[in-house]
Parts: structure tokens; C-alpha cells; sequence
């Protein structure tokens, strides 16, 4: 969910500019580093992309660390702060484990080691997408980490890459509603937002 910046509670607020290993002081410089630690992490995860490539729980964090783990300490770790966005909470830093493991347990466990329809992909993908947006387990970077998720999921089935980066606006409402609908384990929006990028 990109545009506006998150809000935390007062008491957890850093300011627009998150504190960095690298020392920058600017909105644009630290965009620029965290785009740059994505890239190198699109990069090395496609390079060692496999059939025996697992996403779990423990795949997400070491993704979200290899990305940024140049610029934030908390690259690859749970987020300790309660955050919003637009008006909508995401769940609370304390019931982050819980959610994490029952998302763990219940979905990426799951997820079949091939696919006999592109529909089932797309329904997977969708779920996976979804779920990992709404629990937005990191302080920063959770919308990347899951659009690079959802690409590796669809390499590993063989099928090209999704351009979930580029929607117009009415686009991403309907995307934003998408992620809010999965608090309901509804996925039907997203998979038709998936679909449409088949």
C-alpha cells in the first residue's frame, strides 16, 4: 500500500525520515536506498530461485532483510509499533506473532508444490498477497516484500512476471480494498486483480 506515509502512535512516531544505519537525512536519499536494496534482492532471489524454493514464514523475513538489512536494523524482524495508514489499523505489533504463525501454519505451508491450472496459481498468489499486506508484519518495506513474493511465486510456476507496481488510481483503491477485505479471509478482489495481470 503505497502513497501516504504510515502513522503511528505519538509515543512510537519516528518522524517521517526512519532512523538509518547509513545516516541519511532525506526522504529521496532513503527511497533511493531502500529501491537499490530491493533490486539486489530481486536479484539474488531469482538467482537462486528453484523448484525446491520454499515461501515460508522464514523465506518472507530473509527477504525483507536481504533487502534492507543495509539501511534499517530492523531489516528481516517483526515491527514493533502499531501503524496505520489512510485510516485503516493494521493488527497490533503484539498479536503479530500470533497472526504470523497462523499465517504461516494455514497458508505458506499449504501452498502446493506445482500448480495443474493457472487458476490455482492466481488464487494463491492472491492469498498469499492479501494476507501478507494485512498482517504487515515490518515497519517499512512490507508492500516490495510482498509484490517480490508474488513475482517468485509466479517464476517458480513458470509463469511471467505481475506489474503490480504500476496501478492508476482507481486501480489502487480497488487494490487498497482488496487488502482490507482479506481481514475477512475474502480473497475475491485480489484474485481479480491478479487475474487481470494473467
Amino acid at each position: 500500500m503505497t502513497g501516504n506515509k504510515y502513522k503511528t502512535s505519538r509515543d512510537e512516531s519516528e518522524g517521517e525520515i526512519l532512523p538509518n544505519k547509513l545516516g541519511l537525512k532525506t526522504k529521496d536519499q532513503l527511497e533511493k536506498a531502500e529501491l537499490e536494496g530491493f533490486i539486489y534482492a530481486y536479484k539474488v532471489l531469482f538467482d537462486k530461485l528453484s523448484p525446491r524454493t520454499k515461501f515460508d514464514l522464514k523465506y518472507i523475513l530473509k527477504m525483507h532483510k536481504l533487502a534492507l538489512n543495509h539501511l534499517y536494523a530492523f531489516a528481516g524482524k517483526t515491527r514493533t509499533v502499531n501503524m496505520s495508514k489512510g485510516g485503516f489499523m493494521f493488527p497490533p505489533a503484539l498479536a503479530l506473532d500470533n497472526a504470523l504463525k497462523e499465517f504461516n501454519e494455514t497458508v505458506l505451508t499449504n501452498l502446493p508444490k506445482s500448480y495443474e491450472s493457472e487458476e490455482l496459481l492466481i488464487q494463491c498468489i492472491a492469498r498469499v498477497h492479501a494476507e501478507l499486506l494485512f498482517i504487515h508484519p515490518f515497519r517499512e518495506g512490507n508492500g516490495r516484500t510482498a509484490r517480490l513474493l508474488a513475482n517468485l511465486m509466479a517464476a517458480k510456476a513458470g509463469h511471467k512476471l505481475l506489474d503490480l507496481e504500476n496501478f492508476s488510481k482507481e486501480k489502487f483503491d480497488e487494490y487498497v480494498k482488496a487488502v482490507k477485505l482479506a481481514a475477512n479471509r475474502d480473497y475475491s478482489l485480489m484474485e481479480k486483480i491478479i487475474r487481470s495481470l494473467f
